[in-house]
């Protein structure tokens, strides 16, 4: 036995870019891209098209070890592009379109990009953008989009300073063109820039092999068949869209294209389509199921995977009587999509339907491919008791874990210790095993010495009919250190409005006094960090400016 080892023959890298090559194959025939009214691909034609950008960037001196970034929503070639760019040997960058052109500027100073692939929309933004920067800037490659009104032509000036067009690679590219391998699985293929609600933006580096196993493991853990119909609204700049570009191809599905979401265009796709499968925040949940749309029920199932931000049981109880199916997890870029799964148990179909919504927005189980997850002691280090009270650090360790945080020793070295990924966010294990989120750790409240979880109290106040959308924060209290801040965007139509004093009776019928918000502002709508959570950091500057009196 000591004799046998790894040849060429059994350990060839890892990667999910052969996932398309066998699409062309086995699928070739059916439908890979729909976009529009008028925008229709085989995987067939969708494999030559993805060879003949890997070859044009080939042939542009694009390689191993170059970062390649792309500034576009979710249409056909941005899609394509998840396979592209590392088909020709670089690293993929999806950049966030919601940025400002300071933060684009010093991402493609930061990632040392060579080349940017961008939408004929955001053009302007990509051209300030490189206007600011200090270093060589990239190559700009411009995306037309035919289905939009204005779509392919850009502002004249800014138009000039692009060199290619998409349409360009496309043609001029071999379609037989021979994709680079990766050399090692461990070779990077994504470097994504995570926003985080309480930090700066960091750049962490996924390699081939985290990838394919986070592929595969998100297909087995959310039981995706073959052939489904998947609606982008979850975008591909979030952490790759979670794998899910990868993923679909392996199981041939349809890829229905989305620019922006809107709730009535989606529920308008979902009908055309046939749409089985989509992603998205918790916030998406909560626009589907305030429309008007939402009114009817949907005429055959659809799934919502969701991430990001743990949903309030109200939300998800109000999109499950819609017709949505809804699975709920718990993922972050550093891990490559979701690794922590609510498996539903049968036995828990027999009870209450909020007692099954509250039971669903746990974050629940580590993925079948994913190695461990626990909760430890922040002091100790040693996992905490498994009674659903006792909160610690939530840590886990396996095979999509990032490689680290780009130019960021101390950063990676600070996350990746003791041989496990410290995550930052704290949790509590309930008996049964399965995980809850309590809060980001600088999220957690202190009141009078104690521990107020802003997600619970979010909670509660999501139960209130007249709630759309809520987030608690802490105020500054001379008195008791902080106290809980609620702000509250209310839905529209009411006939009556709650005030603030209601809610906060609202709250201390429900839940432990500390807990109850002392202060309560209503916006028409929260701010929204560029990943589309809520920006708990504008709301915090917002308390602290407040002083002690009360504003309503």
């Amino acid at each position: 036995m000591e004799a046998m080892k790894p040849c060429a023959a059994n350990s060839p890298p890892l990667t999910p870019l052969g996932f398309l090559e066998r699409a062309a194959i086995v699928y070739g025939d059916c439908t890979s891209i729909v976009y529009g009214s008028n925008t229709v691909y085989t995987w067939r034609e969708t494999s030559l098209r993805c060879l003949s950008v890997a070859s044009s960037l080939s042939s542009l001196g694009i390689g191993r070890s170059d970062v390649v970034s792309v500034l576009s929503p979710n249409t056909p070639a941005m899609y394509e592009l998840q396979f592209a760019v590392p088909m020709s040997g670089a690293i993929l960058n999806n950049i966030n379109t919601r940025l400002d052109a300071r933060t684009v500027s010093v991402l493609l100073t930061h990632s040392g990009s060579k080349l940017l692939f961008v939408d004929v929309f955001f053009c302007s933004l990509a051209v300030e953008a490189i206007s600011m920067m200090t270093t060589d800037p990239p190559v700009l490659v411009f995306i037309a989009d035919k289905e939009e009104e204005g779509g392919c032509r850009a502002d004249v000036a800014d138009r000039n300073k692009f060199s290619y067009t998409y349409d360009d690679l496309v043609e001029r590219g071999d379609p037989n063109f021979k994709w680079i391998r990766p050399e090692s699985e461990w070779d990077p293929i994504v470097l994504n820039y995570t926003s985080g609600t309480t930090s700066a933006p960091k750049g962490v580096v996924h390699c081939h092999r985290g990838i394919f196993v986070m592929s595969i493991d998100s297909l087995i853990d959310w039981t995706v068949p073959k052939n489904p119909v998947y609606l982008w609204t979850l975008p591909m700049f979030h952490a790759n869209g979670w794998c899910y570009p990868w993923g679909i191809a392996a199981v041939g599905g349809t890829n229905v294209c989305l620019r922006k979401f809107e709730a009535s265009l989606t529920y308008r796709l979902i009908r055309d389509h046939n749409v089985t499968h989509m992603c998205g925040a918790p916030v998406v949940l909560n626009m589907l199921s305030a429309t008007q749309e939402s009114h009817q029920p949907l005429k055959r199932p659809v799934n919502i995977l969701t991430a990001g931000a743990p949903p309030p049981a109200a939300v998800i109880l109000r999109a499950e009587s819609i017709g949505f199916v809804i699975s709920h997890g718990y993922g972050l870029t550093e891990a490559a999509g979701v690794v922590v799964s609510c498996v539903w148990k049968p036995q828990w179909n027999r009870l209450p339907a909020s007692d099954r919504a509250r039971l669903k927005a746990r974050q629940g189980v580590r993925t079948v491919g994913f190695t461990e997850i626990d909760v430890v002691d922040p002091e100790s280090g040693r996992g905490v008791e498994r009674n659903r009270e006792t909160v610690g650090e939530i840590v886990m360790k396996g095979s999509s874990i990032m490689l680290g945080y780009l130019k960021d020793p101390s950063g990676t070295e600070k996350a990746l210790k003791n041989g496990w990924f410290y995550t930052g966010d704290v949790g509590v294990i309930h008996s049964d095993g399965y995980l809850e989120i309590k809060d980001r750790s600088k999220d957690i409240i202190i009141s009078g010495g104690e521990n107020v979880s802003s997600v619970e109290v979010e909670a509660v106040l999501y139960t209130n009919p007249a709630v759309s959308e809520v987030a608690v924060v802490a105020r500054p209290d001379e008195f008791w250190g902080e106290t809980p801040c609620a702000f509250v965007s209310l839905k529209e139509g009411l006939s009556v409005e709650p005030t603030e004093e209601e809610l906060i009776e609202y709250c201390r019928n429900k839940m432990s006094r500390f807990m109850v918000p002392k202060t309560v502002l209503f916006r028409d709508e929260l701010p929204k960090t560029s990943t589309g959570k809520v920006s708990r950091l504008v709301l915090k500057e917002i308390a602290k400016t407040m002083g002690d009196e009360t504003i309503s």
